[in-house]
């Protein structure tokens, strides 16, 4: 992830601290995989699953955050070191999060299980969104481990795409709701989900962004997505 250092032992510290935020990463992509496998099935068991997986996400946010702290005091980096162990800090964050909006998938999902007279609703937009968004995760970790500005401003770019696909279930939604009365109950826990997989894909763009601040030294937060297109054009 780094350029070397002369301490060897600096390196080592910051390749173990990738080692465990991409192992934590890994397990996020699995929680979102078996939300979305518990929500076609609504298997118990994987609903489960998830939930143990967010317990154990958080143990690991503690620890690694612990060990960036550590790193940070017996190390005193500065300039693109620190603004690389700040940026771990904050990926770490995200992934926490990610790893939350995978439980409250699983917690909608066991209150729609429980209404087994409710209609049906189409959730195609979810369905997609979801693989946009585990899609996105992935490659935000990828460019995070190699420390790919291209791969993470493309990603930065990419983001709209997901908020149309959670834009246009919404619409759908409403339209459900309007003809059927019915749908209201089970529409609003699928509006829940929809939500909390746009927010997964906000927080793989967030680990992005990190990527550009650690190569870069700019905040790209609030950068407009036109500005991001020239400045990649120039680039």
């Amino acid at each position: 992830m780094p350029d070397k250092h002369l301490s060897s032992q600096f390196d080592a510290d910051l390749s173990l601290l990738s080692t465990r935020l991409l192992e934590m990463g890994g397990l996020v992509e699995s929680q979102i995989v078996h939300a979305m496998e518990a929500l076609n099935t609504f298997d118990v068991d994987l609903i489960e699953r998830v939930l143990e997986g967010e317990r154990r996400l958080n143990v690991m946010e503690m620890e690694i955050d612990e060990e960036i702290s550590n790193v940070i005091a017996r190390r005193q980096p500065a300039a693109r070191d620190l603004r690389l162990l700040m940026a771990a800090s904050k990926c770490v964050t995200n992934l926490e999060r990610a790893g939350d909006e995978a439980r409250k998938i699983v917690k909608r999902t066991q209150r729609i299980a429980k209404d087994a007279n409710a209609p049906k609703v189409n959730i195609a937009e979810i369905k997609v969104s979801a693989e946009m968004a585990s899609n996105v995760l992935h490659r935000a970790l990828d460019a995070f481990a190699r420390m790919d500005t291209t791969a993470a401003e493309q990603i930065i770019r990419d983001d709209e795409a997901i908020d149309n696909e959670f834009r246009a279930f919404v619409r759908k939604l409403v339209t459900y709701m309007m003809e059927d009365p019915r749908t209201i109950s089970p529409g609003l826990d699928y509006l829940f989900i929809a939500k909390a997989i746009e927010r997964i894909g906000d927080h793989a763009t967030n680990i992005a962004e990190s990527v550009v601040y650690v190569i870069k030294g700019t905040n790209v937060r609030h950068v407009p997505r036109e500005q991001l297109e020239l400045d990649a054009l120039r680039s």
